[in-house]
């Protein structure tokens, strides 16, 4: 039950994640495009603000969840006496999954604050630079995302 448990939280994390950034990639960006750069660069600043402060909590249930059947998963074969072997695709998942939340950091931690500066001091050049750089890293991430989901479910199916 507990097992079940973290996977459904784990699952519904990741949804919440590459849900968010497809949503702000192909839906909210372009909508705002229509706007000019002094009311587009506050509202996507505003905008992913919202979001990175949900992944943040989104990023911790993943890493932790995920951690959690690991540790579940090596318990249980060491109960049974037989030894840990993870497939294949796991150290694919956790590999691509701590490398989006390295991604998610420098987004978060070094390039929304350059936005932050560039609305705060209205320098719409310097915060669509900032948001193009954003744009570029979150692309990366829903790539390794859908690695992750491929490998995964392929993984499955075998």
């Amino acid at each position: 039950m507990l097992y079940a448990l973290l996977k459904l939280l784990h699952w519904a994390a990741i949804t919440i994640w590459l849900g968010g950034m497809v949503f702000a990639h192909f839906c909210l960006r372009p909508a705002a495009m229509t706007l000019p750069p002094p009311q587009r660069v506050p509202l996507m600043a505003d905008a992913l603000g919202r979001f990175l402060n949900i992944v943040a909590g989104v990023v911790l249930v993943t890493l932790g969840t995920g951690a959690g059947m690991w540790t579940w998963a090596v318990r249980s074969t060491h109960q049974t006496g037989t030894a840990f072997n993870a497939p294949a695709d796991w150290y694919v998942m956790a590999g691509l999954g701590v490398l989006m939340a390295l991604v998610y950091g420098h987004i978060r931690f070094a390039l929304y604050r350059r936005l932050q500066r560039a609305v705060a001091a209205q320098d719409w050049p310097a915060g669509g630079a900032a948001l193009q750089e954003i744009r570029f890293w979150v692309s990366a991430n829903m790539v390794f995302g859908a690695i992750i989901l491929a490998v995964v479910t392929l993984g499955q199916a075998s």
